[in-house]
């Protein structure tokens, strides 16, 4: 027995060719219809978010990193071996000997662990700032010991101190007691200002 595509007894069937008849009949159904007018309104496309600037913002974060970068001169400000303090020309150092005996409390701290120099900059500033505007005067900045760095050296703590020597609010800092965290932390002493 012969088996073929056709499921039981059925004959094949192929599409019609439409009949002329049908052709007439769905012609007159549409007698009544009428073509749309243009109307002229325009409609507009869909708008495209604006292009991102790539390029720019590519040379915006390169500048900053830039900028980031402060050279270093390991003979600034040092005192006593290993051990940088600074106090702004023109001020007593008895503020440096206040400074290591605490006898400035420290109002607020930042604590900079784990953070890559540029994002340790950027709270740095932040904090700075944050400080100024409640009129905090004395502050202690953790940067740690370097323990946890390549070759175990104390990358932020060189930067940080650095950093602060560049900001005007800035009047002096010490290297924090061994009680408030000796060589991984330092103690920062503000301009006054009052609060705003």
């Amino acid at each position: 027995m012969k088996k073929s595509g056709n499921s039981g007894n059925l004959p094949l069937l192929e599409d019609p060719a439409p009949c002329s008849a049908d052709l007439n009949l769905f012609r007159s159904t549409l007698t009544d219809v009428v073509p749309i007018t243009p109307h002229g309104r325009i409609i507009p496309a869909p708008s495209r978010p604006p292009p991102i600037p790539q390029s720019r913002m590519r040379d915006e974060r390169d500048v900053i990193y830039e900028s980031m970068h402060d050279p270093i001169r390991w003979d600034e400000a040092t005192e006593n071996g290993d051990e940088l303090s600074f106090v702004r020309p023109g001020l007593s150092r008895l503020i440096l000997r206040r400074l290591r005996r605490g006898e400035w409390v420290s109002k607020a701290e930042l604590d900079l662990h784990g953070l890559t120099r540029r994002d340790a900059k950027v709270e740095l500033a932040n904090f700075l700032v944050e400080c100024k505007r409640h009129g905090i005067r004395c502050i202690r900045i953790i940067h740690g010991k370097g323990l946890g760095s390549i070759n175990r050296e104390p990358v932020l703590k060189l930067h940080v101190r650095h950093w602060l020597m560049q900001r005007e609010e800035v009047l002096a800092f010490v290297q924090a007691r061994p009680v408030d965290g000796g060589g991984g932390a330092v103690m920062v002493l503000l301009k006054s200002g009052t609060p705003r």
